[in-house]
């Protein structure tokens, strides 16, 4: 299996590579204790099947029908989401104003689907707390040819005018194994204090953005002597991750799209960042 993230090359061997832990067998939540312990001894929680794979693939196909035609392979549904290899020149840039993850998640579908009491009861069962959603809810859309994926990083980077107590809840929406670039992460990384990755920073495509620890995945698991730990998602799946955990994804280098949304929860006595306190959009900075 040939494998990159933003174009850099990593090898798919048992000494860069290892399975993620389901935690299936805590449900559903008969014990939140429980569910607290495995989270904060793994720094995240992989939760097949937790949601309706039909529900899942029929957002992908809302999702997906909104592109003009020669978008999509020709003979394929929308809930497929197969690549036809070109973007209509009409479309916008991913994510801002026109395109249409940009309009899909301010619709009610959406809302419907990131409503789901399922994710919000397991959120409060994870921070011991009534939980709140933050505002500003990700749809990540990747297709073979960007070479663009998410670099390695730590949530706390990216909102950290704010509690600290936060979970994100990554939900792919279609299948997604690794060549369709689902989010690797990094084993027991949410012990590493900060100082420890911090010389990974200096390696980077974007020098202008010290958030992103390092843009090559095999230097950062060499570095810091540990695994990437993947899965095989399905829709349906759902992965919870703590805001110290070092994870990042793969370059989508099949023909079926990678869709996902990110979730993210604060306990409603916490004070969260100001900035995730509205809709996202590609370009809002955040």
């Amino acid at each position: 299996m040939d494998l990159s993230s933003n174009g850099v090359p990593i090898p798919f061997t048992p000494e860069l590579f290892g399975p993620l832990r389901s935690s299936a067998d805590l449900l559903p939540p008969r014990d939140p204790l429980a569910l607290r312990e495995r989270l904060h001894a793994d720094g995240y929680l992989f939760l097949p099947g937790l949601l309706d794979r039909a529900e899942v693939l029929a957002l992908r196909g809302r999702y997906f029908s909104l592109f003009p035609p020669g978008f999509l392979a020709p003979g394929t549904a929308p809930e497929e989401g197969v690549y036809s290899g070109r973007t209509p020149k009409d479309v916008p840039e991913y994510g801002v104003a026109g395109h249409p993850a940009y309009e899909f998640v301010r619709s009610a579908p959406f809302d419907r689907f990131v409503g789901n009491p399922v994710l919000g009861e397991l959120a409060a069962h994870l921070l011991d707390f009534k939980a709140e959603m933050l505002p500003r809810r990700i749809l990540r859309h990747f297709h073979r040819g960007t070479r663009r994926a998410s670099r390695a990083h730590v949530d706390l980077d990216y909102m950290d005018e704010g509690s600290p107590r936060v979970v994100t809840m990554w939900t792919p929406v279609g299948d997604c194994p690794p060549p369709t670039g689902g989010l690797v992460y990094l084993e027991g990384s949410h012990r590493l204090p900060p100082e420890e990755y911090e010389p990974l920073r200096d390696t980077t495509d974007r020098p202008a953005d010290r958030r992103q620890i390092c843009h090559d995945l095999e230097l950062t698991a060499r570095t810091l002597g540990r695994r990437w730990l993947y899965a095989d998602f399905a829709a349906g799946d759902v992965m919870v991750h703590l805001p110290r955990v070092i994870h990042a994804s793969l370059d989508t280098t099949t023909d079926a799209m990678r869709l996902s949304v990110d979730t993210r929860f604060v306990r409603s006595d916490d004070t969260p960042d100001p900035r995730w306190l509205k809709p996202w959009s590609a370009d809002d900075g955040a």
